[in-house]
């Protein structure tokens, strides 16, 4: 927090007429946050828990656990230096602008997913492997209603800018 920020907040508030002062919390914009912090947050308990299982290339079922609000995108960058099998490109930066972050879902969790949009269909039109319950993982939320979903990772997948470069998260 800036200096200025922590002189605003220690000013007691000024109220018309004598009025008793209310607690404040400093506003949101005042807290620093990097890009993509919110992956990086693990849950508060049971209640923000939810278990994935992502089935590997090789066919090896892997318990990973995510948090409400999580994208699986990011969930499994930061998971993939514990379980290499588990990376997922996403050479878009979840901008839904490649389908290098395409994921198979199984049919069970696809119907609870939300529906995809446009721009995601035409991103998973390019996706080699391509089945009725593919997703772009950039697209899928968590939420305690997906709580034990099965993700296979596809074979292969198909970068157009540079094949093979796997981007770190930031």
């Amino acid at each position: 927090m800036s200096l200025l920020a922590r002189r605003l907040l220690a000013r007691p508030p000024r109220l018309p007429c004598g009025g008793a002062a209310l607690q404040m919390s400093p506003p949101s914009w005042l807290h620093k946050r990097h890009h993509g912090d919110f992956e990086r947050v693990p849950p508060a308990g049971p209640h923000e828990e939810v278990n994935i299982v992502i089935i590997s290339r090789s066919g090896e079922r892997i318990p990973i656990l995510g948090k409400v609000g999580d994208n699986l995108l990011y969930l499994l960058h930061n998971w993939r230096h514990r379980h290499p099998d588990v990376a997922l490109e996403g050479a878009c930066e979840a901008s839904i602008a490649c389908s290098t972050c395409h994921v198979v879902v199984t049919q069970d969790y696809f119907d609870k997913l939300e529906e995809a949009t446009e721009d995601e269909d035409d991103m998973l039109d390019m996706a080699p492997g391509l089945t009725a319950t593919s997703r772009l993982g950039c697209q899928i939320i968590l939420s305690k209603e997906l709580d034990g979903l099965e993700v296979k990772l596809p074979e292969h997948t198909r970068n157009f800018y540079v094949d093979g470069h796997v981007p770190e998260p930031h």
